[in-house]
């Protein structure tokens, strides 16, 4: 039973993390062949996002565990935690 209520605790944090519509297009974005691209790429294929409004929409993917990061010097590479997005949002990988 424990299991369940943190599977659902997840569940409840990618779905809200998912429900606004930047973060889903950034999401599909990563999800969709783009992988480990910086902000500054992912602002580059966005239209109209504010570089920090970019940042805290990559936070709370990334709090949610959707998001994988990687730091390489002062550059943060985004890509999707495909073992997160197979369990709770499956429709990014289609």
């Amino acid at each position: 039973m424990d299991g369940d209520i943190k599977d659902v605790g997840q569940a409840v944090k990618v779905y809200k993390a998912l429900g606004e519509a930047t973060r889903l297009k950034i999401a599909l974005l990563l999800a969709d062949g783009e992988k480990n691209l910086c902000c500054s790429d992912i602002s580059g294929k966005l239209e109209s996002v504010a570089g920090s409004t970019l940042s805290h929409h990559l936070k709370q993917l990334t709090d949610c565990g959707l998001l994988n990061l990687r730091k390489d010097g002062t550059y943060i590479f985004y890509s999707v935690n495909r073992d997160m997005a197979q369990k709770y949002a499956p429709y990014l990988l289609t």
